[in-house]
């Protein structure tokens, strides 16, 4: 048996998102001591069992995104049976961000078999989907973004269903898709959940931390909440996540004050960018305004409760000191049209 070239390896791999099973290595002749030897010395990675990519593209791809997506790609070429990607693991492919469950498993809807199952790290779903709520990524059929929104709302609940939710409405998906993927659904489980974050969403929420932290503020009640509260003066604009009454909640995440080299979203330096943040959080609170700032720590699930404390009593102190009206801030209001879009 002779040995594949690099080339020939590198052109299965490439048609194949990076990836090779090792039975197709066999079957163009590698051996599997070979194999085992690239394994050994880190030329190659296991993706998942009996499926490998190239070091060096693996060590490429960021561990939150790139990486579960690559396992995604992994799972769908090592399946057999016919299968289409939901919940997570869709998402991951059509580029819709969302909070991704814990611990990390692949998602697959199939028509045929025993809801739930979990074998390998993959989770398998029964139930029916329409042929037109399936579309390919890359090769790979994937149950829509609509479908996929609420199919991560019942399953998971409002945590990390609001995020996908407002994830498909930012990208170009209608509430009305959102309500139609709901039809069907009238006595599946976690539908309830569902059809709350299908009512809840908004595509005003920029990223999942808007979306967690605007969760948090509904169930607390302090009242009525506006997104994207936006207001400018001679000397700057500015739109603050959420408002209720004079009280604005921020969520701070930490990849506006890294560099692109580190991870982040910086345009320039660092502490240039965190100086520009206190400068934006004094231009807030000049109006009169209270504000509350929370981080992607203060929204995990053991922090929730805490947070919520905090929130309330920061609200109190600004109701107490202001009022709730912002009827006096009517000259300094932003139309949401004036806003910068957010890439």
């Amino acid at each position: 048996m002779t040995t594949p070239t690099l080339d020939q390896l590198a052109a299965l791999m490439g048609r194949q998102h990076g990836l090779v099973l090792r039975r197709q290595a066999v079957a163009a002749g590698m051996t599997g001591p070979e194999i085992d030897r690239r394994r050994r010395t880190g030329e190659w990675v296991a993706v998942r069992q009996g499926v490998y990519t190239a070091r060096a593209r693996w060590e490429a791809l960021e561990p939150y995104v790139g990486r579960p997506r690559a396992r995604v790609l992994a799972a769908s070429l090592a399946m057999a049976l016919p299968h289409v990607m939901s919940h997570d693991s869709a998402a991951l492919l059509l580029g819709l961000p969302v909070l991704l469950g814990e611990p990390e498993t692949v998602h697959v809807t199939r028509t045929r078999v025993v809801g739930g199952r979990g074998a390998t790290g993959v989770t398998h779903h029964l139930a029916p989907y329409e042929e037109r709520q399936v579309c390919l990524v890359d090769g790979v059929r994937v149950l829509d973004p609509a479908r996929t929104a609420v199919d991560i709302a019942r399953y998971a609940g409002m945590r990390q269903g609001l995020p996908a939710c407002d994830s498909a409405l930012r990208s170009g998906v209608s509430r009305a898709a959102l309500e139609a993927a709901l039809v069907p659904m009238t006595s599946w489980p976690g539908v309830t959940a569902a059809r709350r974050c299908v009512a809840l969403a908004d595509a005003r929420a920029d990223t999942i931390g808007e979306s967690l932290l605007r969760l948090l503020v509904v169930e607390l009640g302090l009242g009525e909440v506006d997104l994207q509260f936006g207001l400018g003066d001679a000397t700057r604009s500015g739109w603050a996540d959420l408002r209720v009454g004079r009280h604005l909640f921020e969520f701070d995440g930490h990849l506006k004050y890294r560099r692109p080299d580190e991870g982040g979203v910086a345009r320039e330096d660092p502490d240039q960018v965190l100086w520009k943040e206190k400068k934006r959080h004094a231009w807030f609170t000049g109006f009169r305004l209270g504000m509350s700032r929370v981080t992607w720590v203060d929204l995990r699930p053991d922090h929730w409760q805490a947070t919520g404390v905090r929130l309330v009593r920061e609200h109190a102190a600004t109701r107490a000191a202001y009022g709730d009206s912002v009827e006096d801030l009517a000259a300094y209001r932003l139309l949401p049209e004036a806003r910068p879009r957010v890439a």
